[in-house]
């Protein structure tokens, strides 16, 4: 079956006419969109890329990002998306490990790009605007220089063929690269599809910075593949989002919880506009129970979606007629997913029995870039290790339980630093929250949790543990709280415990 970047061909022929991409004041119709992308990938071809080259991009969210997805997939070219919130140190390691040639960037990370030229195998550079580099291509100049017409590439492109190298959080050691097919990407299209009814008339918009597979996956592909309307917000910022909603008529809208959290805590919270909304996902980082009830006290229904960037990144959800009765469920395997819970032997477990997470399915990538010893580790008999504890209840609802190397053992006993945060946020003063498990002589670990008060208001410690005593055991109480005025991320929305245990030991 042909790549991914067939999509566009076939969209220009079915129905050219119909939007495609919205990016500010640059509205793209489907046909401009495909013309654009054969312009770029020929101008990527006259600068000497091949086959399986990889070439990486630095921008916030832009129509050039999605240009570049697919002029990639047209010649069969390798993505390495970076996080512009990475120190230049990280991002040559990335740049290095990839022995990556060629880079597409924003004018706001010349000085970043001007200090990798020398650090990493980096010789052909594309801005999208700005001249500070020296050597750079402008972008719209490299597309002007070329006919439009479909590419040749210099081989076969069809969906085995490797489309993203996807670099992890790292939120412990160097990063490692996931490599995902253009298949890949095709079942995550098919799987987010069937998941929220994605059809044609569907606008989506696109919050998720695209560095990361949700900004990608959720619901940018899937959108394009339906022959839906992609809206492109630059940024997170809720002022913005509200505006484009209703602006834009969106209808589809993924998010991390942090996101959720910033919007419904928001003196502007346009209840009406996100109410409007007919399907609103998060995923990303677990979803506090209170936050989902929160927001159907809104009117709006909050789903929870569960995935990795290993998976392209959708493994489960739950259902919209159940995302309130069995809120802290991630519901069930989508579509073309497999899921198992095991025991340390790789045994299956019973439901309610708590073990590892295993996935496997067409979306699920095929190795860690120059990884063997970590692919090797990272499957068995086929399946992905998620390194998540869950269990499954008799309905077959998915329940994440915690990270395997964030649950702490306090006087012999298994803490789930998740079940306490969301104890936490039924707290009305509390923001943000976070549990982490610290050293003590008496239990071997004890928890501290990390909290982040709303705007104006006040609580203590004392007023923190008290509400926690009685709602869950002794052992799973912590020992301690620290306010902070935020909790660290990373691009994914999940909070950086390693962070919080070197800053709060």
């Amino acid at each position: 079956m042909a790549g991914i970047g067939f999509w566009l061909t076939k969209r220009e022929l079915l129905h050219g006419d119909r939007e495609a991409v919205v990016d500010g004041l640059r509205r793209l119709s489907y046909r401009a969109l495909n013309r654009r992308v054969n312009q770029l990938a020929r101008s990527l071809q006259s600068m000497g890329l091949k086959q399986g080259d990889r070439i990486a991009i630095l921008a916030y969210n832009c129509l050039e990002y999605v240009e570049t997805i697919f002029a990639a997939a047209k010649l069969g070219l390798i993505l390495v998306p970076l996080n512009w919130r990475l120190a230049p140190a990280e991002l040559a390691f990335i740049l290095s490990d990839s022995t990556t040639e060629t880079i597409l960037f924003d004018s706001e990370f010349e000085k970043t790009v001007e200090t990798l030229r020398s650090q990493t195998p980096l010789r052909r550079f594309v801005t999208f605007g700005g001249k500070g580099v020296t050597g750079a291509v402008p972008y719209e100049k490299a597309l002007s220089c070329e006919g439009d017409e479909e590419p040749a590439p210099d081989g076969p492109v069809d969906l085995d063929l490797p489309h993203i190298i996807m670099y992890t959080a790292g939120t412990t050691g160097r990063p490692k690269g996931a490599v995902l097919s253009q298949g890949a990407s095709f079942y995550n299209a098919l799987n987010m599809s069937l998941c929220v009814d994605l059809t044609s008339r569907d606008r989506t918009l696109t919050v998720l910075p695209m560095f990361h597979i949700g900004g990608i996956g959720l619901y940018t592909l899937p959108t394009l593949f339906q022959g839906g309307t992609v809206v492109i917000q630059r940024s997170f910022d809720p002022g913005v989002t509200f505006r484009l909603i209703g602006e834009e008529k969106i209808d589809v809208l993924f998010g991390v919880p942090a996101i959720f959290l910033f919007l419904i805590q928001n003196p502007g919270f346009k209840c009406g506009e996100m109410a409007r909304l007919r399907s609103v996902m998060s995923g990303g980082a677990p979803l506090p129970v209170s936050l989902v009830h929160q927001y159907k006290e809104a009117g709006i229904i909050l789903q929870q979606g569960f995935g990795m960037s290993e998976a392209a990144p959708g493994i489960a959800a739950l259902d919209r007629d159940r995302a309130v009765a069995k809120a802290g469920s991630i519901g069930r395997p989508l579509f073309y997913t497999e899921v198992r819970i095991v025991d340390p032997q790789n045994r299956d477990l019973p439901p309610n029995r708590e073990g590892e997470l295993l996935i496997r399915g067409p979306n699920v990538m095929r190795k860690y870039w120059n990884r063997p010893e970590a692919t090797a580790e990272a499957f068995t008999d086929g399946w992905l290790h998620t390194g998540d504890l869950a269990r499954m209840d008799e309905e077959g609802d998915l329940y994440i339980v915690d990270r395997k190397k964030d649950m702490f053992i306090s006087g012999g006993e298994n803490v789930y630093p998740a079940e306490v945060e969301n104890v936490l946020y039924e707290l009305p003063q509390v923001g943000e929250a976070a549990v982490i498990g610290i050293k003590d002589p008496k239990w071997g670990e004890v928890g501290r949790a990390v909290v982040v008060l709303k705007s104006g208001q006040k609580l203590t410690e004392a007023e923190v543990l008290d509400f926690l005593k009685g709602k869950l055991a002794k052992f799973k109480v912590p020992r301690s709280v620290v306010f902070a005025d935020q909790l660290p991320r990373n691009a994914a929305g999940k909070v950086l415990k390693n962070v919080l245990r070197e800053k709060y030991p």
